[in-house]
């Protein structure tokens, strides 16, 4: 085990020097540039066999991991934002070619108007296009859960996103714990997936008809169900490599919560401290965080929350729907479709960047005591920190 200190870029960027990939086709776009950077050094240093790609835009990069990866070569990316919106035809495409590709996703706002800063506007716009995604609440989280994806993509045959937030983890700088080089490419294994063109010349990309696209979408259905035993097996294969034990979801003081936040990514380290001092305070209060949200597992979810009194559902992205922002429609879904109703509000915070402090949570918190007073919601849909509030 190797002591660093790396920021969440530098940290993926050093498991893809671990993991030697065939192929990286890249653009850069903030505040994922330093993946690509970084990974470049490496190749310029000879650290790495890998074939570095520098394409003229997203789309591009896309189209190109995706002709690498049906070719049989391990292939990897980075993007952010609009680049990822920029991608938006290829990953469909992707997906439906069951294309085992890694990307990191170091999540931004999506224009407009124009905002570089953190939010999930980008990866939750993409969670329903036949992608796994897995989110990372570190540094840590972020080194691991790139090696993780790795072997997960290989044995599903769907591509996948890992996330992190844009500035917050992608920049900031933590202790993190590496595995050695040798120990990586054990635990990953050697690169072999069945649409390997160069040894099996097949078609791909061809039209298809309303005689089979239905059966062929059906395939990427079942692929992205049957993901879930590998997820277990992987989750349980690294924690015997590293010590460290992950699953879909992070239960934190959850045994007698009765107020509990549901949320994703860095801003649950702030949620956890706070949680911390309300504890000492003898307030019942927990946080489910959420690792992996494709595939969405609506069942655990709801079998972790239907004993709670008052449930706040936090989303760094906005649904301009009338019916909630992402996870918390999933979230309801799942509790439906297990006939658990328990009062549930949805906050939409941190968009475009805006800071999420202690005294916010502390707010989603105190309104949480008055729902569970209440047992009901009088308005489920609500944006926490605004201006002027």
């Amino acid at each position: 085990m190797i002591k660093e200190r790396l920021s969440g870029n530098e940290a993926i960027a050093y498991a893809m020097k671990q993991i030697n990939p065939d192929v990286v086709p890249a653009f850069p776009i903030t505040p994922s540039t330093e993946i690509p950077q970084n990974f470049a050094n490496f190749v310029a240093n000879g650290e790495v066999d890998t074939n570095f790609i520098t394409v003229e835009s997203e789309h591009s990069a896309m189209s190109a991991a995706i002709g690498s990866a049906l070719s049989g070569a391990r292939t990897m990316t980075a993007t952010s934002a609009n680049g990822l919106a920029y991608m938006w035809e290829m990953l469909h495409i992707a997906s439906s070619m069951r294309a085992p590709i890694v990307m990191g996703v170091v999540n931004r706002a999506i224009s407009g108007p124009l905002n570089i800063h953190n939010d999930h506007s980008d990866s939750m716009g993409a969670k329903d296009l036949g992608w796994m995604q897995m989110y990372s609440e570190t540094n840590q989280e972020a080194y691991d859960n790139f090696i993780m994806a790795t072997k997960i993509t290989t044995e599903v045959g769907l591509p996948i996103m890992v996330c992190q937030d844009g500035f917050i983890t992608s920049h900031s700088v933590e202790n993190i714990e590496l595995l050695d080089d040798d120990v990586v490419k054990k635990f990953i294994g050697e690169y072999k997936y069945d649409t390997n063109l160069l040894e099996k010349p097949i078609t791909v990309g061809t039209l298809d008809l309303p005689d089979f696209l239905m059966e062929h979408k059906k395939q990427q259905d079942e692929a992205m169900q049957k993901s879930v035993k590998v997820f277990e097996k992987v989750f349980k294969e690294f924690e015997e490599i590293s010590g460290r034990k992950y699953d879909f979801i992070e239960k934190y003081y959850m045994d007698d919560a009765e107020k509990v936040i549901v949320i994703l990514n860095s801003t649950a380290g702030t949620a956890k401290s706070l949680i911390n001092k309300l504890r000492e305070k003898g307030e019942k209060v927990g946080l489910l965080k959420i690792r992996v949200f494709r595939p969405f597992m609506g069942e655990l979810i709801a079998k972790e929350l239907k004993a709670i009194k008052a449930v706040a559902i936090l989303d760094k992205s906005t649904s301009i729907n009338n019916a909630g922002s992402s996870i918390y429609t999933d979230v309801t879904s799942g509790m439906f479709t297990a006939n658990i109703h328990i009062p549930m509000v949805n906050y939409i915070y941190g968009i475009g960047g805006r800071d999420v402090k202690e005294d916010d949570i502390k707010k989603v918190f105190d309104d949480l005591e008055l729902i569970k007073a209440k047992g009901q919601v009088e308005n489920p849909y609500r944006y926490l920190g605004l201006r002027g509030e």
